[in-house]
């Protein structure tokens, strides 16, 4: 270990929306917080498409330069592609982020708010009361009152915490590249074809700037493994008509938990957040309003037991407690896993075009509702706002 073990109120692991958003609502509050990522370059290794949905973009004023042109319209095809179903709402409803420069101006504002970020170093454990590092110095300890674990779904705070981890994940794949405008209106393509996306989806987003083409699914269901089955599903993607496509794409790939939140995402020790708490939508598996509403929820509880002194304070960041919000959805994910042949796919579109089956639909894809957080008293203002 290289010299005396720094010492910090909050360290959060790991700089992704929800890492990022915890740890400047904390520095704002007065708190030394200290943020970590492996990665050298925040615009690299991007898991998420970057969608943001209408309530989040409501409530949350995020840099409008860093989002794409509003998106009303979702069509969603079944295996044949034949007869698909187009539902056009008549407000805005989605926006997709450009999510590296997204990320490089919340990590501006979070050291412009206070906090310490040191990129390209890993998190390796915990002592008694200390995290060991990994940095471009080699290894190093930070002695810390909570730690926060915004790490992925796969996180390895959860483990060192003993908090509960994801099992249920899918894994995605996408191409993201430039389109050039066209007379379309943007949109979402969504294709519900198990022999390419087993147990979800296979998408298309174009909303006239970019092109997102991905594939997600259950690892051990694709018959020839999942990069196989987006070179397959790319090759005819739907809703690209006229678009040349370049041969260089920014290619993204990752698990995705779809268990709902965890229940045991606090002790007090620290905290999960965002996909390391489960927080995405069973159903969609969108994670980017989850991590924002959560994440505020967790500085909350954070804030308090600095300021009292009570660790127990964290207690009521109970994940337990905010799992019923998400009871409908979990069921309709179950209903969605059990989609195991085109045949399936295909008799469920005859329900979805009726009018009954349109207006659940429709009442998914564009409902008011949100991740069901508790009210937290004194919000401030979004961190994610931009800054003149």
């Amino acid at each position: 270990m290289s010299g005396a073990a720094e010492t910090v109120d909050v360290l959060v692991v790991g700089a992704g929306l929800a890492g990022l958003h915890t740890a400047t609502l904390l520095a704002r509050r007065g708190h030394e917080v200290m943020l970590v990522d492996r990665r050298a370059d925040l615009t690299t290794a991007i898991r998420t498409t970057g969608i943001f949905v209408r309530k989040t973009l409501d409530d949350f004023p995020l840099p409008a330069e860093c989002l794409g042109p509003p998106i009303r319209r979702v069509v969603l095809y079944p295996p044949g592609r034949a007869r698909p179903v187009t539902l056009d709402s008549p407000r805005d409803e989605f926006r997709v982020g450009d999510m590296g420069p997204l990320y490089l101006a919340a990590a501006r504002t979070a050291v412009e708010s206070g906090v310490r970020i040191a990129l390209g170093t890993r998190y390796t454990g915990r002592g008694l009361s200390s995290a060991l590092l990994v940095g471009p110095d080699g290894p190093t300890s930070v002695r810390t009152r909570f730690l926060v674990g915004a790490d992925g779904a796969r996180s390895r705070v959860a483990r060192d915490l003993a908090l509960d981890r994801n099992r249920q994940l899918l894994v995605g794949a996408e191409e993201v590249f430039p389109v050039a405008c066209s007379a379309e209106p943007p949109a979402f393509h969504c294709v519900l074809d198990p022999s390419i996306a087993p147990g979800y989806l296979a998408w298309v987003v174009n909303d006239g700037r970019h092109g997102h083409v991905g594939v997600a699914g259950y690892a051990d269901r694709f018959p020839d493994g999942m990069v196989a089955a987006l070179r397959r599903f790319s090759a005819s993607a739907p809703g690209l008509s006229g678009v040349d496509r370049p041969d260089e794409v920014d290619r993204r790939g990752g698990p995705i938990p779809v268990g709902g939140l965890l229940r045991r995402i606090s002790c007090p020790d620290g905290l999960l957040v965002g996909d390391a708490a489960g927080a995405v939508s069973p159903l969609t598996a969108g994670g980017l309003d989850p991590c924002l509403r959560l994440s505020e929820h967790a500085a909350a509880v954070l804030d308090e037991a600095l300021r009292t002194g009570q660790r127990d304070a964290l207690a009521r960041y109970d994940g337990a407690a905010l799992r019923a919000g998400f009871r409908g959805r979990v069921l309709l994910r179950r209903g969605l896993a059990r989609v195991r042949t085109p045949g399936v796919a295909a008799a469920a579109f005859a329900l979805l075009r009726t009018p009954p089956g349109r207006a659940v639909a429709g009442s998914i894809l564009f409902g008011d509702r949100s991740f069901p957080t508790p009210a937290t008293p004194g919000r401030l203002t979004s961190p994610l706002a931009s800054r003149s």
